[in-house]
């Protein structure tokens, strides 16, 4: 059983989304590789102080590039769609915790490429947003 100081550290952690904040920045660490790992710190705390205070996108690994390639995986035969359980199970694996469940094209069971973008850059502009 966790005492009442381990609960509010808990919940202060969950509150100011600190385990985020320490996810995307050592995903962007090991993603970028600067020669100047704390410099590349504090450069990227600034850029998401500035984001939120310009209410701007913070800083984020995917592109539409990479999003699309995500997509082109999912579409071998280039059919220009894939499934919802496809389009749910690559936003999830990309991180996406709140995932708009009813996107255009969930009742055709064709989600388009442009709808698969638009979500997965959204949702991960949320997930890096962690002064939300």
């Amino acid at each position: 059983m966790a005492t009442q100081r381990e609960k509010e550290a808990a919940d202060y952690l969950q509150k100011h989304k600190i385990m985020e904040l320490l996810d995307n920045l050592t995903s962007m660490l090991f993603f970028n590789r600067p020669d100047n790992p704390r410099e590349f710190l504090v450069e990227q705390l600034q850029e998401l102080k500035l984001s939120k205070q310009n209410g701007e996108k913070g800083p984020n690994l995917f592109d539409n590039a990479n999003v699309d390639a995500v997509f082109g995986i999912l579409d071998p035969a280039n059919q220009k769609y894939i499934t919802f359980a496809q389009y749910k199970q690559a936003l999830t694996t990309l991180g996406i915790k709140d995932i708009n469940e009813c996107p255009e094209g969930v009742n055709e069971d064709r989600i388009s490429q442009e709808t698969f973008r638009t979500e997965a850059i959204q949702g991960l502009q949320r997930c890096s947003a962690t002064y939300l």
